[in-house]
């Protein structure tokens, strides 16, 4: 008797080895992923912080032109903005400043989701020195 293959479906879909292959693939390229785009999010965070540095530094010298002292009535000038990028728990530095009548030294310590940042706080002073953890963070 011959057998009729004509009669017997085929299934088509996807093997357990097919579907683990995918499966692998997939993880591979999020381990890739995720760490590129947390230093791609802390390089944008922390160069929101210069750019605010740098605003900061304007501001003291405009400080400094108007009294002719960084330090107005003998305490530190009240800074415009404080809030980098946001404000409250969600903000990714604390900056501060630090003067007398002579000198200044602004802070932007990382804090949240920034402390893992390999920068650290970032510093610039009254003759534009920038501290940092590591040179290529300026």
């Amino acid at each position: 008797m011959a057998r009729n293959y004509k009669s017997v479906s085929k299934h088509k879909g996807f093997t357990l080895v097919e579907l683990m292959i995918a499966v692998a693939i997939v993880g591979i390229l999020v381990t890739i992923a995720v760490p590129s785009y947390s230093g791609a999010m802390q390089q944008s965070r922390r160069s929101v912080a210069m750019a605010e540095l740098s605003s900061l530094v304007l501001f003291m010298e405009r400080t400094y032109s108007e009294n002719l002292s960084y330090q107005p009535g003998g305490t530190s000038p009240t800074l415009p903005f404080i809030a980098s990028p946001k404000t409250g728990s969600d903000k990714f530095y604390d900056l501060t400043v630090a003067s007398t009548a002579t000198t200044y030294t602004l802070t932007a310590t990382p804090k949240g989701a920034q402390t893992s940042d390999t920068c650290g706080t970032l510093t610039i002073n009254h003759i534009g020195v920038h501290g940092a953890g590591s040179t290529k963070c300026w």
